[in-house]
């Protein structure tokens, strides 16, 4: 009699995405994993490996940089692209501005997160890619909640949530008429709890900003952002040096930190188990109206 091994809930997981990114290899002729540096997106290509190595990736890494990132980020994407050996495509918000394709926002902390859509959409467009594999979870925002894993977006780029198709034991339809995309999401039925056990299990690493470091900070409704030469600081303004980590990491105008003494994975998923606000509560991108996220999204953001 043979023993079933019961796969515990990690494996689960991984098991899932893997199916998923090796069905966007299969369905696809041009997909795209977009890669900003992020945990999410470095457990992406962790899976990725799983899935597809020893062979490459059937994918390149994008980055729509919006030239407000953290430098960290930054810095970590071109290490790990350049330690995996796979094709790195990056493309700058900064040129859409420039050929008056996206307009800057004005204020203390003009976020550029919105206008990336116009920089994505070109990008789409010049690479003819057919599906955008992202990092996205349902448990990030509500909108994201209304995402299917296979995502079908119009020729403009929109989404529709009452076009999503039905996904019945993990069938996914990647069928699209000529001009659509599908962004993909492998992991959304991961939880922010889900990731970071899953990079102490994997012995993921990450940049130094998901751990507690002093950095120069400003208060704002509340919430703490770093200094940096993207916002505008007044008379008012009081910065101070905290000791602070990043639980998520988006523009450096609109991420907030979190206080924090978090300086190992332990003591992070510690953190994590106990805290009482979501993991974007703290992108002040979202704060603008109910459903921020759900308009932008409509109009192509990811």
């Amino acid at each position: 009699m043979t023993t079933r091994t019961r796969l515990s809930h990690l494996q689960q997981l991984e098991a899932e995405s893997i199916y998923i990114l090796r069905e966007v290899a299969a369905q696809f002729e041009r997909p795209a994993l977009l890669f900003s540096g992020g945990k999410d997106s470095i457990t992406l290509v962790h899976l990725a490996l799983k899935a597809f190595r020893p062979g490459r990736f059937p994918f390149p890494l994008v980055h729509i940089d919006t030239g407000h990132n953290f430098q960290e980020a930054l810095d970590f994407r071109d290490r790990l692209a350049q330690k995996i050996g796979e094709k790195l495509i990056v493309r700058y918000v900064q040129d859409s501005i420039d050929q008056g394709k996206a307009v800057e926002e004005k204020g203390k902390f003009p976020s550029r997160n919105g206008i990336q859509t116009v920089t994505l959409l070109d990008t789409i467009s010049e690479f003819k890619f057919d599906a955008c594999i992202g990092g996205a979870r349902r448990d990030e925002e509500k909108a994201r909640a209304k995402e299917r894993v296979f995502s079908v977006r119009d020729e403009f780029g929109g989404w529709d949530p009452k076009l999503q198709r039905p996904e019945l034991w993990n069938i996914y339809n990647g069928k699209i008429h000529v001009g659509e995309n599908v962004r993909v999401f492998p992991i959304s039925n991961w939880t922010e709890l889900d990731v970071w056990e899953y990079i102490k299990a994997e012995n993921i690493e990450l940049p130094s900003l998901y751990f507690s470091h002093k950095r120069e900070i400003v208060w704002r409704e509340n919430l703490i952002f770093p200094v940096s030469e993207f916002i505008t600081l007044d008379s008012g303004d009081q910065v101070e040096e905290r000791t602070v980590r990043f639980r998520t990491v988006g523009d450096m105008t609109c991420t907030a930190a979190v206080e924090s003494e978090a300086n190992s994975l332990d003591d992070i998923i510690r953190e994590i188990q106990t805290s009482r606000t979501t993991e974007r509560g703290s992108r002040l991108d979202d704060k603008r109206s109910e459903a921020a996220m759900e308009e932008r999204k409509r109009g192509g953001y990811f």
